[in-house]
């Protein structure tokens, strides 16, 4: 298995120029027209990713420093919930688009690991979700709902599903290369967030250890497809801009988060708010 954390810069490493603007790596392979080794792309879509992906977010940082208070924590559960729950729905649209068996054989673990097997009596991610949410003393019912979650967060999930259904197969799995950084970011949050939350137990995020096997799996594999079926300098652009794009609708649901219940603070009308809040 790959070690995902040596490639990971420490910090983000694009090259500002100009205004401040980092440039665009998709564009580049676009520009130059050369089409890249399967060693230059991954190091593309590594640098590419890491260097937007969502670790690197103040709301994230502030998880990870135990700064954020439980309202804030139980927000950020009941948001992610949205994401979480649609995520075998974007895996059933990509399972969709493929007419090759194996790669649906393959694909379809996804699925399982969210929505779990009763004959097996394995408990899916989801279901893992919904534990941490009851220890956080949210109402299930409420949260599964969605209609307390930010309407940032509902739009932003929605994009996801649009994305991966108006795309092209290839575009559909290269964005869900977030899975490259996704061992990194439980690497940091479990340890801070049993260490620095004493209402957090190790039962209460167990969502988040058989991710750290089936996230590297998982990217291993799409990995290996996306350097394969991206076979001229344009596909692979797209692929870079695929997972660019999963990256800032991460980063778009951690601004509303933050916007609504870090600084300034405004939560919009009919979204989760505490009832002592009220």
């Amino acid at each position: 298995m790959t070690d995902l954390a040596e490639h990971a810069p420490a910090e983000p490493t694009s090259t500002a120029i100009g205004s401040g603007i980092s440039p665009d790596r998709a564009d580049i392979i676009r520009k130059e027209g050369r089409l890249l080794t399967h060693e230059e792309l991954t190091e593309a879509l590594r640098t590419a990713g890491f260097d937007r992906y969502h670790i690197h977010h103040p709301f994230h940082k502030m998880m990870n420093a135990g700064e954020l208070t439980k309202t804030q924590l139980r927000a950020w559960a009941l948001n992610r919930f949205c994401y979480q729950d649609a995520i075998p729905k974007k895996d059933a649209i990509i399972l969709a688009k493929s007419n090759d068996p194996e790669f649906r054989r393959k694909w379809i673990e996804r699925i399982v690991d969210h929505d779990g097997n009763d004959e097996k009596g394995l408990d899916g991610g989801i279901e893992r979700w919904l534990k941490l949410v009851d220890d956080l003393e949210l109402d299930l019912d409420m949260v599964r709902s969605r209609k307390y979650a930010l309407p940032a967060t509902r739009y932003a999930v929605g994009a996801y599903l649009d994305l991966v259904s108006s795309s092209s197969l290839l575009v559909a799995v290269a964005s869900s290369l977030t899975e490259l950084f996704s061992p990194i970011a439980i690497g940091e949050r479990v340890p801070a967030m049993l260490a620095r939350y004493d209402y957090i137990k190790e039962e209460t995020l167990s969502y988040f250890t058989p991710r750290l096997k089936q996230a590297p799996r998982d990217a291993d594999h799409a990995l290996d497809l996306v350097l394969n079926w991206a076979d001229t300098p344009d596909k692979q652009a797209d692929a870079v801009e695929a997972l660019l794009a999963k990256c800032n609708l991460l980063w778009a649901q951690l601004d509303a988060l933050y916007f609504a219940y870090v600084s300034p603070g405004l939560v919009p009308p009919g979204a989760f708010v505490q009832p002592d809040e009220v």
